[in-house]
């Protein structure tokens, strides 16, 4: 027997102890009806999880039964982002693939008495559906007679009716304490062009209907889904029940994801994209799961994190510095080491040859096991970062300032001897002396100074927009309010930095960690490429108490 490692795979062991379920089948059942953002890779570690775990089978099963917001590009992207994130399903389904199934079993329901044709409108049967307190109304329409409700819902089939005008309604308790099983709506008429099937339905069943059926008939034993579902468990199981289904499948509700300063709502995500506040919805800030990957996010980390966090029963909420941590992490032994200045400054080394260069080693990336070196080229002109000066520095400053010493990394100690001003007052040129004898690794000049900064030089410097990124919520600042109010109007800054030649000459898709600065990636907008942030460098990660 497997260990469990959560209440879920506590299940799955008593019934295959017991012998009530031999194999294991999955399915992930996102609807295509808009691009999976993090949330969704939970649910999708969890379900494929389980396959791996137990030699079973998980699905790809689109749910596709509202046409007027789904598309084949949201189909698409959801298969992209299952292959990123490194798992095989058995077998792509969708629930129009069971249309006709799911049409017979709504007319087996009629033909036992489970279902009626009602003429009420959505407004009406809200309106009479009780509270949580008193029971609902019956429909006018509930006791009409098998045969009547059979050809109602034909005709319904053949489009006789407009819009809204009929649909069709389980039979099954208008004083039930559970609001969803007073005569819920599992049919609808909707006059949609299907992205998969065109015009050839006019009519089309409701989640809670097609959910379980669609379950059954792809062999489904253990339907796992987010806390909402929780009280639409006892629909499904009626579903099954009065269907006769054998091995009914068993629907297990577990958390959804929520993380601090992200967006985790389909609809909003939809408007931020419609009213142009990101780039689109691979816009490296997004939560999707696609703006995760463009933004260089490791698949490997996200996956950790989603391990990390762990499947519960009860609602929480994850900081996003747990979730930059997992990143971090990641990207602190895989990332490649590399030299940029966001802002740059340019310095003349005034005691340095002119047209001299020569190499600087620089380490590729400490935590490999096995060491290896590349060379940066050092001359006369280099660029550090204007952050790394201070003209009036504070106590305890150990970059570069007047008439003081700095070591470039992998080059020499420098010294600060003129600064040259523009006619804006702002520092325009550092004109600074190199120390004799004290590069690194060969340093014997006597020279003691605290501080290394980053730079590149300035004969062979790229220039390049390098973006940085803040957090799409100020959650700290808005507690509890729509998203509207809560969003950060300063969630990109854009720099015009100089970044060495080497991240433009190696592998387009490769991660690097600037020294000094965080994780970035190339990657390209509006035919332009810039330098994106994965994540900063500051691990400002603390346990929410």
């Amino acid at each position: 027997m497997v260990e469990a490692t959560n209440f879920i795979e506590q299940i799955i062991n008593e019934e295959l102890e017991s012998g009530k379920v031999t194999s294991i089948q999955t399915r992930f059942p996102p609807e295509p009806n808009g691009y999976l953002h993090i949330g969704h890779a939970k649910s999708l570690c969890l379900n494929f999880g389980v396959k791996e775990k137990y030699n079973g089978k998980c699905n790809l099963f689109l749910d596709d039964t509202n046409p007027s917001k789904e598309k084949e590009e949201f189909e698409e992207a959801i298969k992209k982002d299952i292959e990123w994130l490194g798992f095989e399903y058995d077998k792509i389904t969708h629930a129009s693939d069971y249309y006709e199934d799911i049409y017979n079993f709504a007319v087996k329901e009629i033909e036992m008495g489970n279902a009626y044709v009602c003429d009420m409108t959505p407004e009406e049967i809200s309106a009479n559906r009780g509270t949580l307190t008193e029971p609902g109304k019956e429909s006018p329409y509930r006791n009409r007679s098998v045969q009547e409700n059979l050809a109602l819902f034909a005709d319904m089939r053949a489009g006789k009716f407009k819009d809204g005008e009929k649909c069709l309604r389980a039979k099954i308790d208008m004083a039930s304490p559970n609001i969803n099983m007073r005569d819920p709506v599992i049919y609808r008429i909707l006059r949609e062009t299907h992205y998969r099937t065109g015009d050839k339905w006019c009519i089309y069943p409701m989640y809670d209907f097609a959910h379980p059926i669609c379950d059954y008939m792809q062999g489904v034993t253990h339907s796992l889904c987010t806390l909402e579902f929780e009280d639409h468990r006892p629909l499904y199981d009626w579903v099954g029940i009065t269907l006769g289904f054998k091995n009914k499948p068993r629907q297990i509700e577990f958390a959804r994801l929520n993380v601090t300063n992200l967006v985790m709502s389909k609809r909003y995500l939809k408007k931020l994209v419609e009213d142009g506040s990101v780039e689109g919805w691979d816009d490296p800030r997004m939560p999707t799961l696609t703006g995760l990957r463009n933004r260089g996010i490791p698949a490997e980390a996200l996956k950790d994190f989603c391990a990390r966090i762990g499947i519960s029963k009860a609602n929480s909420e994850v900081q996003i510095s747990y979730l930059e941590a997992c990143i971090r992490e990641y990207l602190n032994i895989h990332a490649e080491r590399a030299m940029a200045v966001l802002t740059p400054l340019k310095v003349t080394i005034t005691n340095y040859p002119d047209g001299k260069t020569e190499n600087a080693e620089f380490e590729i990336n400490p935590n490999e096991e096995v060491k290896r070196n590349r060379n940066i080229e050092f001359s006369k002109h280099i660029y550090i970062d204007a952050d790394d000066f201070s003209l009036n520095p504070p106590p305890k400053y150990f970059r570069l300032k007047p008439d003081g010493y700095v070591r470039l990394k992998g080059a020499y100690i420098i010294k600060c001897d003129q600064v040259v001003l523009g006619d804006d007052g702002q520092v325009k040129e550092l004109l600074c002396s190199f120390v004799e004898n004290s590069k690194s690794g060969n340093d014997i000049s006597g020279v003691k100074c605290k501080g290394v900064i980053q730079w590149v030089n300035a004969d062979t410097a790229v220039d390049v927009e390098i973006r940085k990124y803040g957090h799409l919520l100020n959650d700290e600042e808005y507690p509890g309010q729509d998203f509207s109010e809560r969003m950060n109007k300063e969630s990109v800054k854009i720099f015009n930095g100089k970044v060495e030649p080497y991240i433009f000459e190696n592998d387009e898709n490769a991660s690097y960690q600037f020294i000094r600065t965080g994780y970035f990636k190339r990657l390209k907008v509006k035919d332009k490429e810039i330098l994106s942030e994965i994540v900063s460098l500051k691990d400002n990660f603390n346990v929410k108490k």
